[in-house]
């Protein structure tokens, strides 16, 4: 036997040994102990779903990750006796959870999230992945999840693989080698997808203005949705754009396969789409298995701002719930009830101000609640938190126009808001910024 084929046969024996079913496998998670759970579409469906099965093993077991897309039969009414859930970004039922009291949110930059667990200050017990099969040197890929799934997988004590032949193989900082898990299941699943979004008049219309900011030669940051899907619709005639963001999902794939994303111009991974966690539909999945020009990286790493700064002419696109009118921006709370997190905005944001001629950009549509409330607000709602501060902000943009913030005074800034809220919230605004500012006038 050949040196390789012993390397070789010792990973496969060693792989065998540590297979079992889920229900025996999540036996291995310890009470009182703290459980790190894979993100998004690369959650392990089917480890989480035997550990909520097998719930009443359980006392004071805390699961903490940042955006689920399974069930979180954890976080049920009822499970307060098993289960803690300290959510790192809230979705679905996690906003109501932390509400009733049942779960707990911790607000960080996302860029910061992975070092949370590689530094102890969140230490994991447990890991719960889903990966690849096994090349035939015995490493699996973290496929659409790389984000803070390397961090877990990295600093867990106790590592549990769910192996899935139906998730992608990408490339990046994503292999795992067999010998660092400890238990692993066997199971093959369709990743979870996420439906193209309806895009209507008023997303276009922002989408046109986004595009208007947006110049032959930049890089970008999109997200999931229809806002970003609108952007990209007005992108098809621009040239040598790069692709370095957070996420990115099927709004981009047009523009990868006509060429108007080429990487080319980046100055930094030029040729390759970065993102550190992918979403989608079966599409973007195909897409991206074994495709050498897209690479995840954790992000600590594609989120930290002085690596969005070296990409050249960054543009960042992303929401909010309010803006006051001085500029503060409320993207992850209404009023008290926390609805998101902070996630990467102000990573993107603050990375693409460093950036050579870069732009960040918070685009959101004028009204709330079909009309009847303005997203610009003379004060913002009692009890909510400023995700990006006034400093930080560029361009603000509605389906009514743009307004440029950044070196403007607070009555600029008034006025120019004003010009982009809702006509019939215009009047109520310019009343309340007189009173603010003595001299103000539109």
């Amino acid at each position: 036997m050949s040196l390789q084929e012993h390397s070789q046969s010792n990973w496969q024996a060693a792989y065998r040994q540590k297979c079992g079913t889920a229900a025996e496998v999540i036996q291995h998670i310890p009470n009182n102990s703290r459980v790190a759970i894979g993100h998004a579409a690369g959650e392990p469906l089917t480890l989480v779903e035997a550990m909520v099965a097998n719930f009443r093993q359980y006392e004071n077991v805390e699961t903490t990750h940042m955006f689920p897309l399974g069930g979180c039969g954890y976080m049920e009414p009822g499970m307060e006796p098993h289960f803690r859930h300290n959510g790192l970004f809230l979705g679905g039922i996690a906003r109501d959870a932390v509400a009733d009291g049942r779960a707990d949110y911790t607000p960080s930059f996302f860029f910061e999230i992975p070092q949370l667990f590689k530094n102890g200050t969140l230490p994991v017990d447990v890991a719960l992945i889903q990966v690849s099969p096994p090349d035939q040197h015995g490493y699996c890929s973290l496929g659409v999840s790389v984000d803070y799934t390397r961090s877990i997988t990295d600093a867990a004590r106790i590592l549990i693989a769910q192996v899935n032949d139906q998730m992608p193989v990408t490339y990046g900082d994503t292999f795992v080698h067999v010998s660092q898990m400890d238990y692993i299941v066997e199971d093959s699943r369709p990743l979870v997808e996420i439906p193209l979004p309806k895009v209507g008049e008023v997303e276009h219309q922002i989408g046109a203005h986004c595009a208007s900011l947006i110049e032959d030669g930049a890089t970008l940051q999109l997200g999931i949705g229809a806002l970003p899907d609108a952007v990209a619709t007005f992108l098809k005639d621009k040239n040598d754009l790069g692709l370095h963001t957070e996420m990115f999902s099927d709004g981009v794939l047009d523009l990868l396969a006509n060429g108007n994303i080429n990487n080319r111009k980046k100055g930094i991974h030029e040729g390759i789409s970065i993102a550190n966690f992918l979403m989608g539909t079966r599409r973007l999945y195909d897409y991206v298995h074994q495709n050498p020009a897209v690479q995840l990286y954790p992000a600590d790493y594609v989120n930290h701002p002085m690596t969005v700064a070296k990409n050249n002419r960054m543009v960042c696109i992303n929401s909010a719930i309010q803006v006051d009118l001085m500029g503060q921006v409320v993207a992850e709370t209404m009023g008290y009830r926390q609805f998101s997190g902070t996630g990467g905005q102000v990573d993107f944001v603050r990375g693409a101000s460093l950036s050579p001629g870069g732009k960040s950009i918070i685009a959101f549509s004028a009204t709330a609640a079909k009309g009847k409330v303005s997203r610009i607000v003379p004060l913002l709602d009692e009890g909510a938190a400023v995700t990006t501060s006034r400093n930080d902000v560029h361009y603000v943009v509605t389906e009514y126009g743009i307004a440029q913030l950044k070196g403007k005074t607070l009555e600029d800034r008034a006025r120019a808001l004003i010009a982009i809220a809702h006509p019939d919230f215009r009047d109520q605004l310019a009343e309340a910024a007189k009173k603010r500012f003595s001299r103000f006038s539109l």
